[in-house]
C-alpha cells in the first residue's frame, strides 16, 4: 500500500451499495485497527461489528441527516471506557486519541480494499448503548459506516451530493502547521 495514495483516495463518501462485505475484508479491517498504536499499548477501543438484526437496531439510532447510512451492510460502533485511559495531566481524555488512531488504521485498510469507511458523529449514544448492551461506564465514540461505493445518490441531500462529487478544500499547510513556534507558518 502506498500510504499517501490511500490518504488521497480517502473521502467521506456516502453513496453506498447494499451488497455484503466479504468476511476476509472485514477481518483485514479489524486487524488493521487491532495493530494501531495506543498509549502504553492499552488499546482503549471496544468495537461492535453490526450486521443482520443488530445492524437494523443500530440504524434506528442514526440522526436524520445520516439517512444515507441505512444502506450500509456493516456499521462498526467504537466505544471506550474513560477509566482505562492512559491518564495524563491537564485532564486530557487520551483514550479518544487512541480510538481515533485505531479508526484511522481501519479506514486506510478499507480504502485499500475498495471500500468506504466513513466515521460519523450523528447518532444517539443512549439508544446505541441500549441496542448493543454497552456498559454504562463506556463512552460511545463513533460509528464507522462501511460498504462498497455506489452511484445511487437517492438518499443524499443536495450538499451531500456536492461533497460526494468533489473533495472539500483543505486549509493551506501554513494555516495549520507551524514551524518551531505557534503561529509561525510552516513554509
Amino acid at each position: 500500500m502506498d500510504v499517501i495514495d490511500a490518504v488521497h483516495r480517502r473521502r467521506a463518501l456516502r453513496a453506498l451499495d447494499t451488497r455484503t462485505i466479504e468476511e476476509e475484508k472485514i477481518r483485514k479491517m479489524v486487524e488493521a485497527m487491532r495493530l494501531a498504536p495506543s498509549c502504553n499499548n492499552n488499546q482503549p477501543w471496544r468495537v461492535v461489528l453490526c450486521t443482520g438484526e443488530t445492524l437494523e437496531k443500530v440504524k434506528e439510532c442514526l440522526d436524520k441527516g445520516n439517512a444515507w447510512a441505512t444502506r450500509a451492510p456493516l456499521i462498526i460502533v467504537v466505544s471506550a471506557r474513560p477509566s482505562e485511559d492512559c491518564r495524563q495531566n491537564e485532564g486530557r481524555d487520551y483514550y479518544q486519541f487512541g480510538c481515533g488512531l485505531g479508526v484511522a488504521h481501519l479506514i486506510l485498510q478499507a480504502i485499500e480494499l475498495g471500500l468506504i469507511a466513513h466515521p460519523i458523529s450523528g447518532f444517539n449514544p443512549v439508544k446505541t448503548r441500549a441496542a448493543l448492551d454497552i456498559p454504562a461506564d463506556y463512552v460511545v465514540i463513533t460509528y464507522v459506516i462501511c460498504g462498497y461505493p455506489s452511484d445511487d445518490e437517492s438518499l443524499l441531500s443536495d450538499w451531500q451530493k456536492e461533497r460526494q462529487r468533489a473533495r472539500p478544500e483543505r486549509r493551506p499547510i501554513g494555516d495549520v502547521f507551524y514551524s518551531n513556534h505557534w503561529g509561525e507558518p510552516l513554509q
